[in-house]
């Protein structure tokens, strides 16, 4: 499998997922125009990654802010993790001031089954 990179822009976070070492990165703000126009080839990129039945899968998520449209999508997303099972983790980074993200990772921790690590940054 090929790795995925692609620049933060102003309006859609940087992404790096590593096929190597297991480990998917999400970081930045997240209100691009169609959320479903960015997410979609992440989206098939993790059917095809968790088809491979990869030992450890970690999504390293640290967003600033999301939009509705990107909640939807990232919820999406994490749903496709919940096939690993226990060989997936969602490392949610936030502010130490960013009340309003560590609640919204609490949210998505309490509707999924794929296991979720709170980080302070």
């Amino acid at each position: 499998m090929n790795s995925v990179l692609r620049e933060a822009t102003s309006k859609s976070p940087f992404v790096s997922f590593d096929p190597k070492s297991g480990v998917l990165e999400l970081k930045g703000r997240s209100i691009p125009e169609n959320a479903l126009d960015f997410y979609k080839p992440l989206m098939e990129w993790v059917d095809a990654w968790t088809a491979t039945q990869p030992e450890k899968t970690e999504l390293h998520v640290q967003l600033e802010y999301f939009n509705t449209s990107s909640s939807k999508c990232l919820l999406d997303l994490f749903k496709r993790l919940e096939k690993l099972g226990a060989k997936a983790v969602v490392v949610w980074k936030y502010e130490a001031d960013d009340e309003d993200m560590l609640e919204a990772g609490e949210d998505y921790e309490a509707i999924l089954s794929v296991p979720f690590e709170m980080k302070e940054v």
